[in-house]
């Protein structure tokens, strides 16, 4: 039985199609994914994203425990700061990524793929050191993300200066927007700036329309899980199930910058030492026959099987369909000619650098 998000009356008023995701009820789209994707990189779209899990982590081991669960290194990080890292299991491959925000001191703010929020929290619990108490508070939360070029500017409307993050990868804690108690993040999944607000699930559906309200002469719109994949996959971000899962590691999958091995220890380090530097590399694909491209299909070299992509699709921005793969190194150079076979057919690909596309 799917749930309900805070949001789900809104979205049934508003037009949007509703489609199962990850045991919720969401909407896939309201007025087309296109024009979805096209407001979020040109004026802004707001999506609701309270099916994301939020864990809560505290006590004075609290650091030690980030930096055993994870690649990335928490030693350092001032308070408000937001770190994106992959969790690692025992043989190096990805339990899954998410960030962390630290609140204060010993007090962490952590937040999961909705897929896999109850892995990842049995994951952590197994694994936690003595010293620090993780919660799953996801039930306490809704979230809102407005992204887009003018995001801030709608922003500004409803909050007050000082209560909106001016760095990227930072968030402002137990903050009141129109009365609302807010966490807001500078953060998001477009590949375009903007925010990420936490809140009170019975304050959400207020929040959703005055911030739809505030954003009528900027040319905000609601948006979908289509557009937000589009647009995830046009900015080359990884996505669990697809550019990493149990098996592939965060150095295979082009996210090396997010381990640090320099650490004394974490959990699947071991392992990565044995594996030594990667074969393999994310790469990306630009179609250059005719065709769209799709996960999980193979990348032939003279029509042998050298590879897979992990996502694919037609990017509106960039006007071309592109797809990200994975590929042993020698054929991952930038020019290489390749094909796809898409449903029995060979479509020309040839690689091209990552990200497809980065806001100026």
């Amino acid at each position: 039985m799917e749930r309900k998000t805070p949001l789900y009356e809104e979205h049934v008023r508003l037009g949007g199609k509703i489609v199962p995701f990850a045991g919720w009820l969401l909407p896939v789209q309201y007025s087309g994914v296109i024009a979805e994707h096209m407001a979020v990189r040109e004026n802004c779209g707001l999506f609701d994203v309270s099916h994301m899990g939020e864990i809560l982590l505290k006590g004075p081991n609290a650091k030690e425990n980030l930096n055993h669960l994870l690649t990335n290194d928490y030693t350092e990080m001032a308070p408000g700061a937001a770190r994106y890292s992959p969790m690692c299991n025992e043989n190096g491959g990805c339990v899954d990524d998410l960030i962390v925000y630290k609140k204060a001191e010993d007090d962490y703010f952590i937040v999961v793929n909705a897929a896999n929020k109850d892995k990842d929290f049995t994951w952590m619990k197994e694994h936690l050191l003595p010293g620090s108490e993780l919660t799953d508070a996801s039930d306490d939360f809704a979230q809102i993300a407005l992204q887009g070029p003018k995001a801030e500017e709608i922003l500004k409307k409803l909050a007050a200066e000082e209560d909106i993050p001016e760095g990227y990868y930072t968030a402002k804690f137990d903050r009141s927007v129109q009365g609302m108690n807010c966490i807001v993040s500078r953060t998001g999944y477009t590949g375009e700036d903007g925010f990420e607000i936490y809140l009170s699930p019975a304050d959400a559906p207020k929040m959703w329309n005055l911030l739809l309200d505030a954003g009528k002469e900027e040319g905000l719109i609601p948006c979908g899980l289509g557009a937000r994949d589009t647009l995830r996959l046009e900015a080359s971000m990884p996505l669990y199930g697809h550019e990493m899962d149990d098996e592939i590691s965060p150095r295979e999958t082009g996210l090396g910058i997010f381990v640090k091995m320099k650490k004394e220890d974490f959990i699947g380090k071991a392992t990565l030492v044995e594996r030594g530097k990667p074969t393999v590399k994310r790469v990306g694909l630009k179609v250059t026959g005719r065709g769209i491209l799709r996960e999980h299909q193979s990348v032939l070299l003279d029509g042998k099987e050298i590879g897979h992509t992990t996502s694919g699709t037609f990017c509106p921005y960039l006007n071309q369909p592109v797809a990200m793969a994975i590929l042993p190194k020698e054929y991952a150079q930038i020019g290489q000619a390749l094909e796809v076979d898409v449903r029995g057919r060979k479509v020309p690909v040839e690689v091209i650098p990552l990200p497809f596309y980065k806001r100026k």
